[in-house]
This record gives structure tokens, C-alpha cells and sequence, in this order.
């Protein structure tokens, strides 16, 4: 049950009759009536003609009796059903002339809208627009007494608050006044309580123009239940105990929220951690080392002279140009480091592990209505290519670029400016140009597994080190070609990257 439906229920079984327990020795509501009733005859009162009485004598209640079809749910016996308007007088609020500086200027009686219980609460103890006297020349009954109750019946329906000091009010709201018969019957934070559940009720009477709209008509024909004044102001004593311990869930249902939404989320980074420190995985001797296969993949680089455009090779020969088998490298400092791998793993630099890495062209292309789609951050930033909604370039702009410039199948792309980080495999034959925010790897390990490295924390935080900019932070290639990657032999990727594939849909299930 969430804080809100807790709240809800307590209410409910509040106005129920079931929050509290019932005392003979308070009497009933009915009572309270043949009271009212009798001190109005004596008094010379009359309500169309004399108060009528029964044969034993006793005042008899002048209002039509409610059907009971009309009533709700059960109340105790001891408890009565009213209509609003028999309690109260509601008095709607009004808006005096905007442009009329008499009635705004130098004013000193509070006017309260809505904005004033979204500034400052439910409970007002001030305002901050005040109208003057003259402009309550003909309204003079609008303004209400403290300890009203005040219920929003236009545009946003259902908002109530509770008025600790005299005021007036724009036409959005009605004011509960007690009639003078009930003042001494009626316990006003009852029916603050009371109103709160009243939402519903009012939206399902709303009536239907521009805005929703409660009538001072329907309100009044609208029913509520009252106990004994002792006993309302015993449910009022007991939902003020209850709200606190609700306060208290509340604030640790929004916690065990926020883990809940966290949780799949922080399980995808906690498996992408431990697939990159080697703890997903066993290692196999038979599988060979990271060292060796960073050995093979520099020694080919060099064999076919690979490098992007302007693009530093971390590989340096160590012979002649025609003897490239045995190639050395600079030394990555333990300091650099971020965590530890397995002895059979090798840690490097991302430009040493890819063919090359480069970005989209720097100048704005040509555009044109039909051509190759050109790609910005918004069409890659879920994590897969979205060809919708792409601009075009001509044909021969993309022809134009260099090899290290055209993605192909199994490249992988990375986003470097704005939302910097985020690695988009390339799934498609399609030709298609990017924009200079997302730099293109063409990988020489396992393309799946680079991609779930790239993922990780360890990743994210090497680059949110290396981001420079104010605007919007980026990545330059310069340090996106030293981000460490952890380097297991290849099989082992593999695995690595089989065991993923098991694991993070669970977690995408768990969302």
C-alpha cells in the first residue's frame, strides 16, 4: 500500500465511524438536532412555519430526510447524515477588478488564491495580496472567519486548505461557514478532515466547460457524515497521532522506491564492473594471456602501417621496418591503474586496441532533401542507430571522407560531447555520415565485449576525468585513445561476453 492509499484509508475509516471507538456518554448526532431544534423554538425561530414536533412533544428535524440510496456506506447509529448546505453556509470567493487600483491599492484584508496553499501549505496564517475595503462595498459577507474550511470548486478541484485567520478568497474557492445553530456542534478540523477525502466525489459532480466546476448548488446537496462533537474531535486527536508514523512510511516507502528503481540499473553496472575486473568469468590457462594477444594485435598494426588520420600510434617498433614481429609499447604506470585484473589479463590504451579511432567532420556539410542520412547525438543517444528523422548529405560528401571516416558493419560508434559515453555498435550496411560529437572505433578485439567495457563504471569515470568544456563537456579523441580497457585473451572475452548476454536481461526484467 503506497503512503498516498495508507493516508486515503485512514480517512476513510475516519469518516466511517471506525478510527475511533463510540461513547454512550457523548451522545448522538440525532440529539444534537432535537437540541438545535428546540433552542430555535424557544428562541421564536421558524423555518417556513412553526418547528413541527411529534407527540411526545420533541422538536422534529424540518429537512427532508436523505434516501437512502443516496448515503455512501454505514455510519454508526450514533452518527448522522447531513447535507452540506444544512450545516454551512458556503460562501464563495470573488475576484474584485484588476484594473480598479481603489480596490487593490494599500489594501489590508487578506485575498487568498490557490497559489497561496501551494506557497505556504495547508494551513494559512498570511497571504501576500491584500484588497481594500471598498471593494467589499457589496461583498462584505465574503469574508470568512478563522478556523473555515476552504474547498477549491473550479479549475483545480478538489485542493482545500484551513484559513487560521479572517480572509477572503478568489472564486475557485468555497468557505465552509458554520451556521450559528452548529457552532457549538460542529468541530471545524472534522471537517477539514473530512473535505480531503472529497476529490472524487466533487470531480464525478464537476460540471463541464473550459474548466472542471463544482456549483454552490451541488456542494450543498452533498452529503457528510457527523459524529458527536467529542468524538470528532477524538478522530482528529487520532489522525494527527497516526499522520507522524505515516510521515515516517512514507519517507521509507520513497527510499525502498528509489532503491527500486536504482536496483536494475546499479546490477547492470555492479555485472559490467565484474566482467571487466575478471570476476564474471573463470580464467582458463589454456586460453592464453591478454599480453600475448596485445603483442599480436600491435605487431599487425604495424605490418599494415594502420593508422587513423592523425592518430598517435601507442605501438613502437622495435626493429626495422622489415622485422615487426616483436613490438614494445609505454610501460602504463601501476599509479594509472584504476583497479586490479587477472595476472592473465594486460591492461591498454583504447588506441591500441582498435585499427583507429577518428570523429565526423568539424565544418557543417551540405544538406540536402534526399542523400546519406547524417547522424547527431539524438540518434544514437538510446544505444542503438535511429535513421528517423536524420538530415542528409549529398553522395559525394561521403565519398569524399577517408576510410577511418566510413563506419562499417561491427564499428563501433561513441558519443564524445553533451552525453558523452555512450557506445552504439554498428548493425547496418547502411551508408550513413555523423557529425564530429561521436568518434568511430574500429575494433580489433571482440566488438561485444569492447562494447560492454565502454559500459562500465570504470569507463564513465575515466571520461567524466578526461571531459573538458563548460557548455558541453567532451571527450577529445586525444584522451578517448588513452582510456584504459582490461584485455583478457580473447576466448575468454567471448565467454565473458555470453555470460553477459545472460545476465543483463534479467536485469532489463527486473525495470
Amino acid at each position: 500500500m503506497t503512503p498516498q492509499e495508507l493516508k486515503n484509508s485512514i480517512l476513510q475509516l475516519a469518516i466511517q465511524g471506525k478510527l475511533v471507538e463510540q461513547r454512550p456518554e457523548e451522545g448522538t448526532a440525532a440529539e444534537l438536532l432535537e437540541k438545535i431544534l428546540a433552542a430555535k423554538n424557544a428562541e421564536g425561530a421558524k423555518v417556513g412555519a412553526r418547528v413541527p414536533r411529534d407527540r411526545k412533544g420533541r422538536a422534529v428535524a424540518w429537512r427532508a430526510p436523505i434516501p437512502d440510496d443516496e448515503k455512501p456506506f454505514d455510519i454508526p447509529e450514533s452518527w448522522e447524515w447531513y447535507r452540506i448546505g444544512d450545516l454551512f453556509n458556503i460562501v464563495n470567493g470573488f475576484t474584485p477588478l484588476k484594473s480598479n487600483l481603489e480596490f487593490w491599492s494599500n489594501g489590508d484584508i487578506p485575498w487568498f488564491t490557490i497559489e497561496d496553499v501551494r506557497r505556504q501549505g495547508r494551513f494559512i496564517y498570511s497571504t501576500e495580496k491584500f484588497i481594500t475595503q471598498k471593494a467589499l462595498t457589496k461583498n462584505t459577507e465574503r469574508v470568512v472567519p478563522p478556523d473555515t474550511v476552504l474547498l477549491c470548486c473550479t479549475a483545480s478541484v478538489g485542493e482545500y486548505a484551513y484559513t487560521k485567520i479572517p480572509l477572503t478568497t478568489n472564486q475557485q474557492f468555497n468557505a465552509f461557514v458554520v451556521k450559528k445553530d452548529y457552532q457549538n456542534y460542529i468541530y471545524p478540523l472534522y471537517v477539514f478532515e473530512y473535505v480531503k477525502t472529497l476529490k472524487n466525489n466533487l470531480i464525478d459532480r464537476a460540471g463541464k466547460t473550459t474548466f472542471n466546476f463544482v456549483s454552490v448548488g451541488k456542494l450543498s446537496k452533498m452529503l457528510i457524515p457527523l459524529p458527536p462533537l467529542a468524538e470528532q474531535k477524538r478522530i482528529v486527536a487520532k489522525i494527527e497521532e497516526l499522520m507522524p508514523l505515516i510521515d515516517r512510511y512514507e519517507k521509507a516507502w520513497s527510499r525502498l522506491e528509489d532503491f527500486n528503481k536504482r536496483f536494475p540499473i546499479d546490477m547492470q553496472k555492479s555485472l559490467l564492473q565484474m566482467a571487466i575486473q575478471g570476476k564474471l568469468v573463470e580464467q582458463k590457462a589454456d586460453e592464453g594471456t591478454g599480453a600475448e594477444l596485445l603483442e599480436k594485435i600491435l605487431a599487425a598494426k604495424n605490418a599494415e602501417g594502420a593508422k587513423g588520420k592523425g592518430e598517435k600510434s601507442h605501438a613502437k617498433s622495435a626493429k626495422s621496418a622489415k622485422v615487426r614481429s616483436r613490438v614494445s609499447r609505454d610501460k602504463i604506470p601501476d599509479d594509472e591503474k584504476p583497479f586490479d585484473i587477472p595476472e592473465s589479463w594486460e591492461w591498454a590504451r583504447l588506441g591500441e586496441i582498435c585499427r583507429s579511432i577518428s570523429d565526423g567532420d568539424h565544418q557543417p556539410p551540405p544538406q540536402v532533401e534526399r542523400g546519406i542520412p547524417f547522424l547527431v547525438i539524438s540518434n544514437v543517444s538510446s544505444g542503438t542507430i535511429d535513421f528517423t528523422n536524420t538530415r542528409h548529405v549529398p553522395e559525394s560528401y561521403y565519398m569524399s571522407l577517408s576510410g577511418d571516416r566510413i563506419a562499417e558493419k561491427d564499428d563501433i560508434l561513441f558519443t564524445v560531447t553533451g552525453s558523452y559515453g555512450i557506445p552504439v555498435k554498428v548493425e547496418t550496411t547502411r551508408k550513413f555520415c555523423f557529425q564530429r560529437h561521436i568518434a568511430l572505433l574500429k575494433p580489433l578485439i571482440d566488438r561485444s565485449y569492447l562494447i560492454q567495457a565502454l559500459k562500465s563504471p570504470a569507463v564513465k569515470l575515466q571520461c567524466d576525468a578526461e571531459a573538458t568544456g563548460t557548455a558541453q563537456k567532451t571527450v577529445g579523441l586525444k584522451a578517448l585513445r588513452t582510456l584504459l580497457i582490461p584485455l583478457p585473451p580473447l576466448a575468454e572475452q567471448k565467454r565473458i561476453v555470453a555470460k553477459l548476454e545472460e545476465l543483463l536481461p534479467l536485469c532489463e526484467r527486473l525495470k
